[in-house]
C-alpha cells in the first residue's frame, strides 16, 4: 500500500500565498497561516522551505520579554478589577442577607406583640 502524496508546491506558489496572506490582512502571515493556505502541515512548510521560515520569523516581532511585561501588566490590571469586583459583590451579598433578614425579625416583633396582646386578659364589668 503506497500513501498519496502531494506534490509540494513551488518557491513561487509559496511567495504567491505570501503576498496573497500579507495583502488580506495586512502584516507578514503567521507560519500556520501560510501552512494552511498551501495545503501542508506546518512541519512539512519548515522542513521543505527553511528559508521562507527563516525570512518570515524574522520578520515577525519577537515575543520576548517585552510581551512578558504587557501581560504582566495586562494580569496585575485584571487582578485589581477583579478585586475590586469582590468587594463590590461582597457589599451586595451582606446587604441582601441583611434585606432577607430584615422580614424575619420584624415578623419575630410582630408575634411576639400579637402574644402579648392575646395573653391580656379583658375584663368584661358585671353589672352590680
Amino acid at each position: 500500500m503506497t500513501a498519496h502524496r502531494r506534490p509540494l508546491p513551488s518557491r513561487a506558489d509559496v511567495s504567491a500565498a505570501v503576498d496573497a496572506l500579507t495583502a488580506e490582512t495586512g502584516r507578514a502571515p503567521s507560519m500556520m497561516a501560510l501552512a494552511t493556505r498551501l495545503g501542508l502541515a506546518n512541519t512539512t512548510f519548515r522542513r521543505n522551505f527553511p528559508t521562507i521560515f527563516a525570512e518570515l520569523t524574522r520578520s515577525r516581532p519577537a515575543t520576548g520579554a517585552v510581551t512578558s511585561a504587557d501581560a504582566f501588566t495586562a494580569l496585575k490590571t485584571e487582578h485589581a478589577r477583579l478585586r475590586g469586583d469582590k468587594c463590590d459583590l461582597t457589599q451586595q451579598l451582606d446587604l441582601a442577607l441583611a434585606v432577607i433578614q430584615r422580614p424575619s425579625i420584624d415578623n419575630d416583633r410582630l408575634r411576639v406583640a400579637l402574644h402579648d396582646v392575646q395573653a391580656v386578659t379583658v375584663l368584661s364589668r358585671c353589672p352590680r
